[in-house]
């Protein structure tokens, strides 16, 4: 079955970040240094999956500024991005398989891979003369 409905946005999004707040390498960034209250966060982020899978127009946040600010308080690297990416991925093939099952996928390499080099570019700081 493939991801078609808010509800099963709702279903890989919890089953996402179950797998999250326990895994060894990212789960201390969202429970111990951003301390996420899931129970605003999740709904954030099925309007952010639900744009991005189903066309819906229902998220209007900035995802790079929330990012950027815990960032500055423990620095997202290769590592962390990498295994958030397992995750997801992971997740989604577990629950679903299709053609937007494989957007999914996608879209969150591109997310991982921009906000990887985002970070790293904010941890070196500002260009000086071009450099």
């Amino acid at each position: 079955m493939d991801i078609q409905t808010r509800k099963d946005i709702e279903m890989l999004i919890n089953s996402f970040y179950n797998k999250v707040k326990g895994d060894d390498t990212i789960g201390f960034i969202f429970n111990d240094i951003a301390r996420v209250n899931w129970e605003k966060h999740l709904p954030v982020m099925y309007n952010f999956w639900e744009t991005m899978l189903l066309d819906a127009a229902s998220y209007r946040n900035n995802a790079m500024e929330v990012h950027y600010s815990l960032n500055r308080k423990v620095p997202l690297n290769e590592t962390h991005f990498q295994r958030w990416l397992e995750l997801f991925s992971e997740t989604v093939d577990e629950l679903f398989s299709g053609k937007i099952a494989i957007t999914a996928k996608t879209k969150a390499k591109s997310i991982a891979s921009l906000m990887q080099y985002k970070m790293k570019q904010d941890n070196e700081g500002p260009f000086i003369n071009g450099k």
